[in-house]
């Protein structure tokens, strides 16, 4: 196959991660942007025009891969605020699997935040296209976090939770504002996250130091996750279990992880496993733009990160993002955990569909639902990616027959 991307695909003889059931030898029928059929090759009617796709055996195809944040990819970044830069993004994902995503700001002034949320409302409204990843809003990652738990958040911009500043933006964003990161403990951060939630909007406690009291009274005003497990945030005690604790006892909290090695070791990534389940946790990528680029010295909020050997840090040595591949997290996560793909499915594609309520249209394999599409090899890699029917990455030197 050319690189045409035809409105009518058939993809055959493949192992099939279906929303309800796994399908060991069986086809996917696309037209236009949606699945409409799906099933065993034994039920496949022939007769009628579809462009075939042949994959190779031992292959299988899962939902496309959901990040709910990330920052940036490919040299650009969400704080760029230009059209291009998101295009650059929404381009490079589909080669780690992902195929929707939140475009994720960072701490900053108020004139930058506000830049980079119009454009993503530009973009959104006007630029988004099928053959590349969705973005489907806005994860407003601080600036009302707690400074104490900073990592790579600029200090020198962070303010109070402000439900009056909060709307003013969610209005220039075109209402794409769809999660937020704060921390609930500082002045008027239950007030937000109790608008967050009657607005509809994600409210994830992170860059935090409350107390397991204080996560608990947030849980109890509306707040539904925590961002980057682990990460700048109040740790474990057993006299104070603090945000980890709560994260880990409180069920209606899903927790973000990003499982690369380095923001969290093999070994807690197994004991969030073992606490939350694939029920409770979402594997995210928190990425910089450096992802895909060579080891240098990239930006990040205004500030130098040096990428060396899959790290990226401050000068001070803080973590400074990931350059984490989200399909790369999906082998991680089994090979830390002994978790099996159905589960790794579960915390890249339905929970994050579910948490931003498009889960009737993302996040799993079913019959009206969007074209996202990822097919695996025998090893879990890449073979290729569909974003609403339309073929976004095919691996090098490999032709779909």
């Amino acid at each position: 196959m050319n690189n045409q991307n035809p409105t009518r695909m058939l993809l055959k003889n493949i192992q099939i991660y279906a929303e309800n059931m796994i399908i060991e030898n069986g086809f996917i029928k696309i037209e236009g942007e949606k699945i409409v059929e799906l099933g065993e090759m034994a039920q496949l009617r022939n007769g009628e025009t579809y462009l075939e796709v042949d994959i190779p055996p031992a292959h299988k195809a899962i939902p496309g891969l959901i990040d709910v944040h990330i920052h940036g990819v490919a040299g650009a970044d969400t704080m760029d605020a230009t059209p291009e830069a998101l295009e650059t993004m929404a381009k490079a994902l589909p080669c780690e699997g992902t195929t929707s995503f939140l475009a994720t700001t960072i701490t900053q002034g108020k004139t930058e935040i506000e830049k980079a949320l119009e454009n993503a409302a530009e973009y959104i409204n006007h630029s988004q296209a099928s053959g590349k990843a969705e973005i489907l809003g806005v994860h407003l990652e601080g600036p009302f976090v707690n400074e104490k738990r900073a990592g790579a958040q600029p200090v020198e911009h962070m303010v109070k939770p402000d439900t009056d500043l909060f709307n003013k933006w969610q209005e220039l964003s075109q209402k794409n504002i769809k999660l937020v990161t704060l921390a609930p403990e500082i002045p008027g951060g239950l007030e937000l996250v109790k608008h967050l939630r009657d607005s509809g909007v994600v409210a994830s406690i992170g860059h935090s130091d409350a107390s397991f009291e204080e996560v608990k009274e947030a849980a109890e005003a509306g707040a539904t996750q925590v961002t980057h497990l682990y990460n700048q945030m109040r740790g474990f005690h057993h006299r104070e279990p603090g945000v980890v604790g709560a994260a880990f006892l409180l069920d209606e909290l899903m927790a973000e992880i990003i499982v690369d090695g380095i923001h969290t070791r093999p070994e807690a990534v197994k004991v969030a496993f073992k606490q939350k389940g694939s029920e409770g946790l979402i594997l995210i990528t928190d990425s910089m733009r450096a992802k895909c680029l060579k080891n240098g010295v990239y930006d990040l909020g205004g500030q130098d990160v040096t990428v060396e050997d899959g790290k990226a840090v401050l000068r001070d040595g803080t973590l400074a993002g990931s350059i984490l591949k989200l399909g790369d997290g999906v082998k991680n996560i089994m090979a830390y955990t002994g978790c099996g793909l159905e589960e790794a499915i579960e915390m890249t594609s339905g929970n994050p569909a579910k948490q931003l309520n498009v889960y009737d249209r993302k996040g799993s394999i079913a019959p009206g639902k969007d074209g996202d599409l990822v097919i695996l090899d025998e090893e879990h890699n890449i073979y290729l990616t569909l974003c609403k029917g339309k073929i976004a990455y095919r691996k090098a030197g490999e032709n779909a027959r």
